[in-house]
């Protein structure tokens, strides 16, 4: 890879395929510069985590419960207590409404996608089909240069059987 690059390749796959998985070297730095290089392309980039989601197709295309910790709190009412439920906006429907006229899209860059099971990955793979101003990058492990392949590539082999 060159010392200084475009991201070119990265952004015209991406236009292409709808869909990235990209593996990244360990110490890192490279996510920063192809997302300076998505934004000067005309993306709007949401840089988030895999932990903690939950459902990924409700989180972030559907209104979601949350429930924060409750330390110790309890709710009203007889029930166990394990605090109240709060409900979310989706969020990229949220960033989709939020961008500006001139932008492509919004690029959800997910870090560490490796612990996301087949099924979720399939729906991030089909995401940019159901809404084609959304486009996906998912953070699938660790390599020695930075590559990516189509979303789909990443399956385990046992999934793309059935």
């Amino acid at each position: 890879m060159a010392l200084i690059t475009t991201g070119n390749g990265l952004i015209r796959d991406l236009e292409k395929f709808g869909s990235l998985g990209v593996y990244i070297p360990l110490e890192g730095g490279f996510e920063g510069r192809y997302q300076r290089r998505l934004r000067a392309a005309g993306y709007t980039t949401l840089h988030i985590t895999a932990r903690g989601l939950g459902d990924v197709a409700a989180y972030l295309t559907g209104v979601h419960g949350v429930r924060p910790p409750h330390l110790g709190k309890k709710s009203t009412g007889s029930g166990a207590a394990v605090g109240y439920t709060y409900y979310l906006p989706p969020i990229v429907n949220y960033q989709l409404e939020q961008l500006s006229p001139k932008s492509k899209g919004l690029v959800v860059w997910m870090i560490e996608g490796h612990i996301l099971s087949d099924q979720e990955v399939e729906f991030l793979a089909t995401l940019p089909s159901l809404e084609p101003r959304v486009k996906v990058i998912v953070e699938r492990g660790g390599d020695r240069t930075f590559r990516w392949q189509s979303l789909k590539e990443t399956y385990s082999a046992s999934y793309q059987a059935v």
